[in-house]
């Protein structure tokens, strides 16, 4: 569901805007975030298969930097701490998805 989409339903049923369960939009965020999770997608992923993904290829964050024109130490900061707490949060889903799925192959036999 869109922002737009929950914004209209509640008009329709007559509730109030609950703001915490309102979809966000990337307008809703600051451009560094959008930026880091561009620069996120464009990194490579390295996954391997008897462990899964292990994490993103980051030897060309230099080059997308410079891409995105990020030049202050500050904004680099800020996007690599975006950057790590994506991947981190990837490779726990994908742990998560290859041990259920282990799992259903053993029930399986």
């Amino acid at each position: 569901m869109s922002k737009d989409q929950y914004l209209r339903m509640v008009e329709q049923t007559g509730e109030e805007i609950d703001w915490d369960r309102c979809p966000p939009e990337a307008s809703d965020f600051p451009e560094s975030t959008i930026t880091a999770l561009n620069i996120f997608y464009s990194l490579g992923d390295r996954i391997f298969p008897d462990v899964g993904y292990i994490g993103k290829d980051y030897s060309n964050l230099k080059l997308l930097f410079d891409l995105y024109y990020i030049k202050h130490q500050s904004e680099i900061d800020w996007i690599t701490e975006l950057l790590l707490w994506l991947e981190a949060h990837t490779i726990k889903k994908s742990q998560e998805n290859l041990k259920q799925e282990m799992e259903r192959l053993k029930r399986k036999k």
